[in-house]
């Protein structure tokens, strides 16, 4: 039930009962932080990429079932439907980017300055042009003011991309925003190691 996924979708059949997962939430949990810090990509100081997959959405939809104490299967179906569009597909990665600045004034300061920032963000396959990502499918994340701290952010492959990806080309990544420009060149062997496991 709980080993490292490649599906593209989670199930009822997934997930642990309440009972179970108060029970296997330690180890569940440990495992889950030890597999999303292989899927953490840092882009310059205030900028990161945390990619999804079905088990760190397995673990947000347990932990939001735990919290709101929810057993049903109708509204349990819900949580699931809500998540499921997070997890990667086989020919594309998909991320939560989040700008992060601790001091509120500074973080306001930056928003105002970095919006569209999302569609800045950029991935690359050895040998391949750049890969933009399509943002924020379920709403627009920014106002005419400022954009927002968490972006949704999914970046499809071509076969070829996604061929040359396993076949072990290395991976780059960053922002190339006027506000903001980053290059990580190349993406830790962590990193895409982990990314390469979503791909078909």
């Amino acid at each position: 039930m709980t080993g490292e996924k490649t599906m593209t979708a989670l199930t009822h059949q997934d997930l642990f009962s309440l009972e179970e997962y108060a029970r296997a939430r330690p180890t569940f949990r440990a495992r889950v932080m030890e597999h999303k810090a292989r899927r953490r990509l840092a882009l310059g100081e205030h900028a990161t990429l945390y990619f999804e997959d079905a088990l760190t959405m397995q673990y947000q939809v347990q932990e939001m079932l735990r919290l709101e104490r929810i057993f049903e299967p109708g509204l349990i179906q819900d949580e699931l439907d809500v998540y499921n569009p997070l997890i990667p597909s086989g020919r594309n990665w998909k991320a939560t980017f989040m700008i992060e600045y601790d001091d509120v004034d500074e973080r306001r300061a930056a928003l105002a300055k970095l919006i569209g920032v999302e569609k800045a963000v950029w991935l690359q396959v050895e040998g391949f042009e750049r890969v933009t990502p399509i943002a924020n499918e379920d709403l627009s994340r920014e106002t005419p003011d400022k954009t927002a701290a968490v972006h949704f952010l999914r970046f499809e492959l071509t076969p070829e991309m996604a061929a040359a990806a396993k076949d072990g080309a290395e991976l780059a990544a960053g922002i190339d925003h006027p506000e903001y420009r980053v290059e990580v060149s190349p993406v830790p062997d962590a990193v895409r190691s982990s990314l390469v496991a979503d791909l078909a």
